[in-house]
């Protein structure tokens, strides 16, 4: 097999195991909560840590041996979405699961909706800006955002999953996923409205307005 075409491959077949892996951790995860096994939690870390990685290093190697190619780019913001779409529910339900705090419950709830109202709205931009032939690539501020999303899923799953082994120290981590999910919240509602601000004058030419 010629280099470049292993390379190719080797690429897109990164990108597509974010979605493996991503169910994967929601059944290690599921496994784990109901029946509070230690090794279940950590193979749902490993899963989630490795989906995340694979964010981190499709796009670098894809770079770095030259083979960005139009799949790719579709292909990524997919398997990001897919990502966002098991994994913060998945989260969603620990904490239902769990039972004892309704103000996480619904400040995830918040959270996970969103998150998942901003890609649908972004999605939309960038397909009425496309009729246009506009440039619809990723902005610095969308990558920032999705690079963030993976360790702070990570976080707030270790926080789940091993509160009940630390139990001295749950307040105090508790603090800090808060301010994880807040920062990303409010980074979520900024993505949105710079989104909005680029693309506007694209949605004004496709409504008529001038």
């Amino acid at each position: 097999m010629i280099p470049g075409n292993f390379h190719r491959l080797f690429v897109n077949a990164l990108t597509l195991s974010r979605v493996p892996f991503i169910f994967a951790f929601t059944a290690a995860a599921v496994v784990a909560e109901c029946t509070r096994s230690l090794a279940a939690a950590v193979c749902a870390c490993v899963f989630m840590l490795v989906a995340g990685l694979s964010d981190l290093f499709d796009g670098l190697l894809a770079r770095r041996w030259g083979v960005v190619s139009s799949f790719g780019k579709l292909a990524d913001p997919l398997m990001d979405k897919v990502f966002f779409i098991v994994s913060f529910p998945t989260l969603l339900w620990i904490i239902g699961h769990q039972g004892d705090n309704a103000l996480h419950a619904v400040f995830m709830l918040a959270f996970s909706i969103l998150y998942m109202l901003r890609d649908q709205w972004v999605t939309f931009l960038r397909a009425v800006a496309s009729a246009y032939h506009a440039d619809v690539a990723a902005l610095w501020l969308g990558k920032v955002r999705t690079a963030l999303s993976f360790p702070a899923a990570g976080l707030i799953y270790l926080y789940l999953a091993f509160r009940s082994y630390v139990p001295e120290a749950d307040g105090a981590i508790l603090y800090v996923v808060y301010a994880v999910e807040l920062a990303l919240t409010l980074l979520n509602i900024y993505s949105c409205i710079v989104y909005t601000k680029v693309y506007w004058p694209y949605m004004r030419r496709s409504i008529g307005v001038k």
